[in-house]
């Protein structure tokens, strides 16, 4: 007897209810946010739109939004935040990565376990082409700036300092005292 294999496509990605990501051929869902979680995403997504809006290049987006791409184990990505330099926004999935991604911890984001798979998401964001991803870290208050020319050592901001996303995004910077305010 012949084993069927069901590989997950962007058509079946545009069913999904909720927040999903297409990995493996795989359609991963991802677990619904808590508190910390909204207020931190929040704060960054607002502040990271102003200034996009200020400087007239590039769009703002917040959560369940979905970016595609051709990696041979991943076909979407879908941060927290991001920040999309590409062709203006349709009704449609994104096209592509985003040059700048912001993924909030949750509850279920630690451990061993958490850490392989960000640091796995981490490395295909940048095979994608995204140029920084933050880990944010609400429980201790750090945001934690990876950059592909070193994506082991990140820098790591805390209270009473201003988070950077350079080079993705030019003359921004926030402040990690703002993420639960």
């Amino acid at each position: 007897m012949a084993t069927v294999v069901w590989r997950a496509t962007v058509d079946d990605l545009h069913r999904v209810e909720g927040k999903a990501e297409l990995v493996g051929g795989e359609l991963v869902l991802m677990h619904a946010s808590g508190g910390w979680h909204g207020i931190a995403s929040k704060n960054i997504l607002v502040s990271l739109d102003r200034h996009a809006k200020k400087i007239r290049s590039g769009f703002a987006f917040g959560d369940n939004i979905a970016f595609l791409c051709d990696l041979p184990a991943r076909h979407s990505f879908s941060p927290d935040c991001a920040y999309y330099v590409g062709s203006p926004p349709d009704a449609d999935f994104l096209p592509m990565a985003p040059i700048f991604a912001v993924e909030v911890r949750g509850k279920e984001d630690y451990g061993s376990g958490a850490e392989r798979r960000m640091s796995k998401k981490r490395e295909d964001y940048f095979v994608a082409g995204t140029a920084v991803v933050w880990d944010v870290d609400p429980k201790t208050s750090e945001i934690r700036v990876y950059r592909p020319t070193n994506p082991e050592a990140p820098t790591i901001y805390g209270p009473g300092t201003q988070a950077d996303a350079e080079p993705a995004v030019t003359g921004w910077t926030f402040p990690v005292d703002e993420l639960l305010a």
